[in-house]
């Protein structure tokens, strides 16, 4: 029998977005992914823009993503712990997830330590110096009225709109965030600022869109986990290393 030691990081699956093949066709990957590693997770760490829109009314939630979260509520009935990140997509979760999953909700960081290694976990949205507009958005979105507002439109209607919203919002990203590998990569300066003050042999993040395993000063290494609309990349940790790796490729 498998030994439930190893931690499992993935980001950015943007569920929903695309045709609803590309969708279909990206959830059955996942599913298989989740699969593949059910029976040596001890914990999952979804970080960010797992659905590419999501929004929780008090009782009724995004149609869609059933293969998906039936594999997630498998792991989670075997005793693997999930947590949830709140992305720049799905940053909307409330306790649906934590009541029919037992997982974690993640609104910003977390910093956890595990078998002697420190770990910085974090979307990646919002960190750092500029993208001021964006930071000014994000506490909008994130604010009580903000969400008390969007609750009250139909989700046929508001769904549209924020499905619409979201994909446009994604390929704004995707050009206007330019490949700067190393120690340019933004996140890796951001990283480099935190270990002025403390240590962390992982610092992990999403939303670049780029799988990145860089080294930073002092042992530490930045990894960045990808997406899965065409890398397919996440980072194990087997107790004693991390490694970032590519499913199915």
């Amino acid at each position: 029998m498998a030994i439930r030691n190893k931690l499992y990081f993935a980001s950015d699956f943007h569920l929903g977005s695309g045709t609803y093949a590309n969708y279909r066709e990206r959830e059955a990957r996942l599913v298989r992914w989740l699969d593949s590693i059910k029976s040596d997770a001890s914990e999952v760490f979804l970080m960010g823009d797992v659905f590419d829109f999501w929004f929780e009314y008090k009782t009724v939630v995004p149609k869609g993503y059933i293969r998906f979260l039936g594999k997630l509520a498998e792991l989670a009935d075997a005793g693997v712990k999930l947590y949830f990140f709140k992305g720049n997509h799905d940053m909307w979760m409330f306790d649906y997830f934590p009541r029919e999953l037992d997982a974690a909700i993640i609104s910003d960081e977390l910093e956890i330590e595990r078998n002697g290694k420190k770990f910085y976990l974090h979307h990646g949205d919002g960190l750092g110096p500029g993208d001021n507009f964006y930071k000014i958005l994000k506490k909008i979105f994130r604010s009580k009225f903000c969400q008390w507002l969007f609750a009250r439109i139909h989700p046929n209607l508001g769904v549209g709109i924020a499905n619409y919203w979201s994909s446009h919002s994604r390929i704004a990203n995707d050009r206007k965030e330019d490949v700067k590998p190393g120690q340019q990569e933004w996140l890796v300066n951001y990283s480099n600022d935190l270990l002025k003050t403390n240590f962390y042999d992982y610092l992990i993040f999403g939303h670049r869109h780029l799988p990145l395993d860089v080294q930073l000063v002092g042992g530490s290494r930045y990894i960045n986990l990808g997406e899965w609309m065409l890398h397919n990349t996440y980072a194990v940790f087997d107790g004693e290393t991390l490694k970032l790796e590519y499913f199915e490729q």
